[in-house]
C-alpha cells in the first residue's frame, strides 16, 4: 500500500457537452480515517448520468460540486483501516466515495458486499443505486399490473435494463428503446423484453410503437426524454403511469429545449406523471435489496456491467455515457495502486 492517493477532481463547470477538460487527475497524500471512518481502497467505482448535474452552479436535488472538489459517486472497495468497530480491514463494503485510489467513508453509511451473490461490480448496478431505482421506480411509481404494456427508454441501461426485467417478473408486456442493434438482440433474447426499437434505426417512432406496442402503453418508464417521451405521450392508454427517472437527452442543453406540448395529451387517458428521487425510499432499501438479491442469485434477474479500466480513465468512461458506449452498467475499474 502506498502513501499516495491519485484523485480526479472538478477542473472546470463545462458548457454544453462536457469533456476531458473538465476534469483533473491530482495526486496527494493517502487520507487517514478518523473516528467512525474507514478508509476504503477503490476496487470499482460508479459513473451516473445524473453527475452532469451536480457539474453545474445551479439549484437542484444535489447539491453542485464546486471547481476544485473531488468527482464522488458510489464505490466498492476493501477496507484497508478501520476506525469503526462494525466493520474490520479485509471488509468490502459499498457506500459513496471519492473517484479515487483510496477514500473515506462513514462507517454508517456503507453496507456490507457479499461477493457470492454476484461480482463486485454488480453492486454499483444491479445491486446498488440503479437496482433500487428501478424497483421502486417501477413497482411503485409505475404501479404495472399483469397484462399491462410497459414501456421503457434507455432500456438497455443500468436502470432500464431491470426494470423491463422487473416488469416481466410481473407479467407484463416489455417494450425498450436502445441505441444499437447489439443492445436490441440483449433486450430481447437475453433479458426476455417482448420488443425492442433501435431509436437510431427508425425515423418514426410513432409507428415503430404502434408495431411494438399495438394495444398502447400503460406504464412508461422514461429515462431519456427527447422524441422518444414525445412519441410514447401519444400512445398513453386510460390511467396510464408515467414514472420520469431521467431525462439524459437534455443533460448538456445549455437553453430550454422546446417540442410537443405534452400537457393536452395526459387529459383524455387521465395519466399520471409522477417524477421520481430514489433518495425518497432510503427507509425501505434493505427490502429492495433483499428482493433483487434474490432474484440476482436464482438467475431470474439477469446483469451486465461495461468495466473501463484503470482510474485514469473515469472521465472518458463518464463520457462515454452521453454516447451510449455502455451495456448496462458503467463502472470503471481501479488498479492496484
Amino acid at each position: 500500500m502506498r502513501d499516495s492517493n491519485r484523485e480526479w477532481i472538478l477542473a472546470e463547470r463545462p458548457e454544453g457537452e462536457p469533456d476531458t477538460d473538465s476534469f483533473e487527475l491530482r495526486e496527494g497524500e493517502r487520507p487517514e480515517p478518523r473516528h467512525g471512518e474507514l478508509l476504503v481502497r477503490v476496487r470499482y467505482l460508479s459513473v451516473d448520468p445524473y453527475m452532469r448535474g451536480r457539474m453545474r452552479d445551479a439549484e437542484s436535488y444535489a447539491e453542485p460540486w464546486s471547481v476544485g472538489e473531488p468527482m464522488q459517486g458510489a464505490v466498492v472497495g476493501e477496507v484497508v483501516e478501520s476506525e469503526s468497530d462494525a466493520y474490520d480491514a479485509g471488509d468490502v463494503v459499498t457506500g459513496n466515495g471519492a473517484w479515487a485510489d483510496y477514500s473515506i467513508l462513514d462507517a454508517s453509511e456503507v453496507a456490507p458486499v457479499d461477493p457470492s451473490v454476484a461480482d463486485l461490480p454488480a453492486y454499483l448496478g444491479v445491486l446498488g443505486m440503479p437496482g433500487r431505482t428501478a424497483y421502486f421506480g417501477l413497482l411503485d411509481v409505475g404501479d404495472p399490473s399483469p397484462g399491462e404494456t410497459v414501456v421503457v427508454s434507455g432500456a438497455a441501461g443500468a436502470v432500464g435494463s431491470v426494470v423491463g426485467q422487473i416488469a416481466k417478473l410481473n407479467g407484463c408486456r416489455v417494450v425498450g428503446f436502445a441505441g444499437s442493434d447489439e443492445k436490441v438482440s440483449w433486450l430481447t433474447d437475453d433479458l426476455g423484453f417482448d420488443a425492442a426499437i433501435n431509436y437510431k434505426a427508425v425515423d418514426d417512432y410513432r409507428a415503430a410503437l404502434d408495431d411494438a406496442a399495438p394495444d398502447g402503453v400503460d406504464v412508461y418508464f422514461d429515462n431519456v426524454g427527447g422524441p422518444i417521451t414525445d412519441a410514447v405521450f401519444t400512445k398513453l392508454n386510460l390511467d396510464a403511469r408515467v414514472a420520469v427517472c431521467g431525462q439524459i437527452a437534455h443533460y448538456n442543453d445549455e437553453g430550454v429545449p422546446t417540442g410537443p406540448r405534452k400537457l393536452p395529451q395526459l387529459i383524455a387517458p387521465r395519466a399520471k406523471v409522477q417524477g421520481l428521487l430514489i433518495g425518497d425510499y432510503a427507509t425501505r432499501f434493505g427490502r429492495a435489496s433483499e428482493r433483487l438479491g434474490a432474484w440476482v442469485a436464482s438467475g431470474d434477474l439477469e446483469h451486465r456491467e461495461t468495466v473501463v479500466d484503470g482510474l485514469e480513465n473515469a472521465p472518458d468512461a463518464f463520457l462515454g455515457l452521453f454516447s451510449g458506449d455502455n451495456i448496462g452498467k458503467q463502472v470503471v475499474g481501479v488498479s492496484e495502486p
